[in-house]
């Protein structure tokens, strides 16, 4: 363990304990199931865990990385030597207020678009098919079936690990854009307002049900995958260029492009990490050299890959 990562946990360990674990495996915490450990794990239950944390990345410069529900990440076989953050229980609430609705940071997405429903309020429908935590699927601006989270935020919650301080940022100036905001890359998204609609119960659980039937129908559902492996290029579809590149099947290790949808990766028992990125490689170079554009990854490397996706 180098010096940085010593000072890091000591500093972490006078105010969070035993909580503080070393080598923690990764791969469990992520939908692919592949990958390395932590250096240092810790899952936050308090702004105080979070203020250790940033004395903790502030003296040492640690590298850092937070994760939600694990569905975007691709955690590399050696691991990450630095500091993993997940937000805890604590940070699993919902409040409502008319029809405003604020949940913490590490609420389920689907679950936040149940508890909308049971309050007969609209326009979260498209959550309940994206398998992301709150506080991650808001700084991705994740969306679906057309519907972005962006259009609904409000204010969005953040803790700035640098400065030790928590912020509200307004949603209009968080920079949100297709799977991206600007907001500050050292802040921990720990909780967010959203301003929905009334809306009829039924016609809302209609189409969370539509939804919910999109993607059993065209997704690899049962198989460990990260979500969608990148982003649509503007005015098409990734998976239609992947696709008809003839890309679909295209395999690397136990790697594989989904025959369901070409814009997933699935990974069978004992694919690796390195697998992952090399196929990701294999299908940009692919669809660069028929249609000359390059796919931008959606998915977020996590340690040493080698060259970067990009």
């Amino acid at each position: 363990m180098s010096g940085a990562l010593r000072r890091a946990e000591a500093t972490l360990r006078r105010s969070c304990g035993d909580r503080v674990r070393t080598g923690f495996p990764m791969a469990p915490l992520t939908t692919f199931r592949i990958g390395g450990p932590a250096a240092l794990y810790l899952e936050v239950e308090s702004e105080g865990d979070l203020a250790a944390v940033g004395e903790a990345i502030r003296e040492t410069g640690l590298p850092h990385v937070v994760i939600g529900k694990g569905s975007n990440i691709l955690v590399s076989d050696r691991g990450f030597d630095g500091l993993v953050l997940r937000l805890g229980k604590a940070y699993r609430w919902v409040a409502r207020d008319g029809e405003r609705l604020a949940a913490g940071g590490a609420m389920p997405l689907p679950a936040l678009a149940g508890v909308a429903l049971s309050h007969s309020l609209s326009g979260l429908e498209f959550g309940v098919a994206i398998p992301a935590s709150f506080g991650g699927a808001v700084r991705m601006n994740a969306g679906a079936h057309g519907h972005e989270l962006g259009n609904v935020l409000h204010t969005i919650d953040v803790f700035i690990l640098t400065e030790g301080t928590a912020r509200s940022i307004r949603a209009a100036d968080a920079g949100f854009g297709y799977r991206s905001s600007r907001l500050p890359a050292d802040g921990v998204v720990v909780g967010a307002t959203m301003h929905l609609s009334p809306g009829d119960p039924a016609e809302i659980r209609r189409r969370m049900e539509e939804a919910r039937g999109q993607r059993r129908r065209t997704q690899p559902v049962a198989e460990p995958n990260c979500g969608s492996v990148f982003k649509n290029p503007p005015g098409d579809y990734a998976a239609r260029l992947i696709d008809e590149a003839g890309a679909k099947g295209m395999s690397v290790g136990g790697a594989t492009v989904s025959r369901t949808h070409a814009n997933f990766i699935v990974a069978s028992e004992g694919a690796s990490a390195a697998d992952v990125m090399a196929l990701i490689h294999s299908i940009q170079d692919l669809v660069e050299s028929r249609y000359s554009i390059r796919l931008e990854p959606e998915v977020h490397v996590v340690g040493d890959l080698g060259p970067s996706v990009g």
